[in-house]
């Protein structure tokens, strides 16, 4: 999936995908409509986020 697909699906930036991917941190309801997106649980934060919130 591209990162613009991702955006538009989780409904989000792609400036906002870039970011993340970067490195920089974002909003607990920003990391659930991109987990959703990708078609993951909610439980499955862990698999796309490796920090611990």
């Amino acid at each position: 999936m591209s990162k613009a697909e991702l955006a538009r699906k989780a409904g989000v930036s792609p400036l906002t995908i870039d970011r993340i991917e970067g490195g920089k941190n974002c909003r607990m309801e920003t990391k659930r409509k991109i987990i959703l997106a990708l078609g993951y649980k909610l439980e499955d934060k862990a698999k796309i986020f490796a920090e611990d919130d």
